[in-house]
């Protein structure tokens, strides 16, 4: 079975469960109701994470079991994701301080950095422990960007399946033998057979469960791919989340605003507030990654490659902030 088959499995499988899972939600009335911050206009289930984390846990310790990839790496990211799940989905249900959220996350990435591989690009020329604590950072600032970017509809799906679809094809082009392309193949999988649900108007939201988690896990892809050398790669797909949360966060610590409190300020919240619907801003979102994977796959041909896949992206981006600052239109 190829990562492709695997991929396609994980999407059916993760498209049939959140089906179920709205039903269920629904009859509950675990529901999403609007507020002054929404960019939803009718209550909507919250929870479509618990479909999409089964799925990618169910495929990782299948993919595990069948020796395509060392079950000891599977082992402690299967549970510490599983952990942030329950955590996150008890922050859906009754609300958590940030404290706690964020004590959960850095046990999580903490545990979580031994499973990253070593070698001659990781720690590279740095000193193991400054290595290290750059990773534990970025690994922490990623899972909660990720969330902080999941405001509209199908936007982190599109991102989801970039990204892991991305590091799917770049793990495969390295050739890397750990089942790193099959991995990100079932988490891009199951991110696409969510986004039928969450396509504008949004049947169901992901909410914490699935965003805290999935950031996780895509954090791990990605820092795998810098440790076996693919750093340009690794940085280049989720260019824009990156770009777009850091911004953001640092004009509001510029005004003594605190990170964790909700807002309307990102990049594509402002072209909604400006009237471009969700599947318009989404979709400029779609198109730019594309050009950000062509962007990483040239960035594996050697250092000017790599350096020049860079600058290139770093004009996507900017390119896509200002179209998205207008209101996503020309």
């Amino acid at each position: 079975m190829s990562a492709l088959l695997a991929g396609l499995v994980a999407a059916a499988l993760a498209w049939a469960t959140t089906g179920a899972l709205r039903k269920l939600l629904t009859a509950k009335e675990i529901l999403d109701h609007p507020n002054a911050r929404s960019s939803h206009a009718h209550p909507t289930p919250r929870g479509g994470g618990i479909a999409v984390m089964a799925v990618i846990l169910f495929g990782w310790l299948t993919l595990g079991l069948a020796e395509i990839t060392p079950l000891r790496l599977i082992w402690p990211l299967l549970g510490l994701s599983f952990g942030l799940a329950l955590v996150s989905w008890a922050d859906d249900l009754r609300g958590l301080s940030p404290l706690l959220r964020f004590a959960a996350q850095l046990a999580a990435v903490s545990i979580a950095l031994s499973t990253v591989p070593l070698g001659p690009h990781f720690p590279g020329p740095l000193p193991l422990w400054l290595a290290i604590g750059s990773a534990a950072l970025a690994w922490l600032w990623f899972v909660n960007l990720f969330n902080f970017m999941d405001g509209i509809d199908t936007i982190a799906g599109v991102e989801t399946v970039t990204i892991a679809g991305g590091t799917a094809v770049v793990a495969a082009a390295l050739g890397l033998l750990d089942g790193s392309s099959w991995l990100a193949a079932v988490v891009a999988g199951a991110a696409l057979g969510f986004l039928v649900w969450n396509r504008p108007p949004a049947r169901i939201f992901l909410g914490d469960v699935g965003s805290v988690p999935l950031g996780f896990l895509l954090a791990w892809l990605l820092l795998s791919l810098a440790a076996h050398g693919a750093w340009a790669a690794a940085l280049i797909l989720p260019a824009y989340f990156l770009t777009d949360a850091t911004l953001t966060l640092l004009r509001r610590a510029l005004r003594g605003e605190k990170p964790w409190h909700a807002h309307r300020e990102h990049f594509y919240q402002q072209a909604v507030q400006k009237g471009a619907g969700h599947g318009r801003v989404s979709a400029s979102v779609a198109v730019a990654n594309l050009a950000l994977f062509a962007c990483a796959l040239a960035s594996l041909h050697g250092l000017s490659a790599a350096i020049a896949a860079l600058a290139a992206s770093l004009v996507i981006v900017l390119v896509l902030l200002w179209y998205l600052r207008r209101g996503a239109t020309w």
